[in-house]
Order: structure tokens, then C-alpha cells, then sequence
């Protein structure tokens, strides 16, 4: 467990490829940490599992070790964009935050409920896609599952929509 100070609040953001989620880092840099204070934001990029295909499962996939390692380097190299470009975010809107980065592997909904627990997170900021009915039915909804299973408050932060064919000036 992680030892926090009093006074200190630890925020952990969800980040991810996605626009929505460096919105929502966005959004809580301006409306949530406090000047001047001793928050902790914690970016969480979690990594999805890769596919497992074996000789056996009748896909006709069986990839060598050098198409594995590929696989593997490119997926690191996602994790390290999306953190970079976080942590820039944070640089250009707060210079007085500190900020800790974690990389973790496993399916984005198990993961971030986890660390939401395990880092003992006072708030977690998640993005939200914005997905209909069916999508989500398909697709799954990580901030509705961290919204249902992770002890701390969850804020939910929605990307506004634009209205680029609006007429209204």
C-alpha cells in the first residue's frame, strides 16, 4: 500500500488512445486538483491483453517469436505515446501537480477497478465514449463497469459534442 499525507488527495486518471480521455484529464486539471495543493494525479494506461491464437483453436494463426516481440514492441510503444502525451498535457496546464504514471496490463475495466483499490484513489476520472445502447451492449463500457464496481467516487466526464453544422453563431 501506498502511504498518503494528510491533506493529500490521490486522483487517478484513466488515459487511453482516445480523445475522450485526454479531455477528461483535461477537465479535471482545470476543475479538480486545487492550487496549491498536495494532490497526486496518477495516470493509469492500461494495456489490453493481446489475442491468443493457438494451432489448436482453428484460426490456421500461429505466430512465430519475432511477429510476438513485434507485437509486443508496438503495444509498449502505444502505452509510451498515450503517457507522453498525458503527461504534456499536464506540464501545459499545471506545472504545480505532481504526477505519477502507471502501465498495466489486462482488460481496461478489470484493471482500472484494481488500481482504483490497490493505490487507494480518494476520485477516479474516466472518459466517456459516449457510445448508444447497442454499442455499449457489444462493446462494453469501461466507466459504467468502474462506475458499478470501484469503491472510490467515479466522475464520469463526457466530451462535448460539436456542433459543426450548426448555423447558430
Amino acid at each position: 500500500m501506498t502511504d498518503v499525507a494528510e491533506g493529500e488527495r490521490r486522483i487517478l486518471v484513466a488515459v487511453d488512445e482516445g480523445e475522450e480521455s485526454m479531455y477528461a484529464l483535461s477537465w479535471c486539471l482545470k476543475n479538480i486538483v486545487a492550487q496549491n495543493s498536495k494532490d497526486t494525479l496518477i495516470l493509469l494506461y492500461a494495456k489490453p491483453p493481446r489475442a491468443v491464437f493457438t494451432a489448436l483453436d482453428g484460426t490456421g494463426y500461429l505466430f512465430s517469436s519475432e511477429t510476438w516481440a513485434a507485437m509486443e514492441k508496438y503495444a509498449a510503444d502505444v502505452a509510451d505515446c498515450v503517457m507522453e502525451k498525458a503527461k504534456k498535457t499536464c506540464r501545459d496546464l499545471r506545472q504545480d501537480i505532481k504526477v505519477e504514471t502507471k502501465v498495466e496490463n489486462g482488460d481496461p475495466r478489470d484493471v482500472i477497478s484494481q488500481m482504483a483499490e490497490q493505490l487507494r484513489a480518494d476520485v477516479l476520472i474516466v472518459g466517456s465514449h459516449g457510445y448508444g445502447s447497442i454499442k455499449r451492449a457489444f462493446l462494453g463500457s469501461v466507466s459504467n463497469h468502474c462506475a458499478q464496481n470501484v469503491n472510490c467516487p467515479v466522475l464520469i466526464v463526457k466530451k462535448p459534442k460539436t456542433n459543426a453544422g450548426s448555423k447558430c453563431q
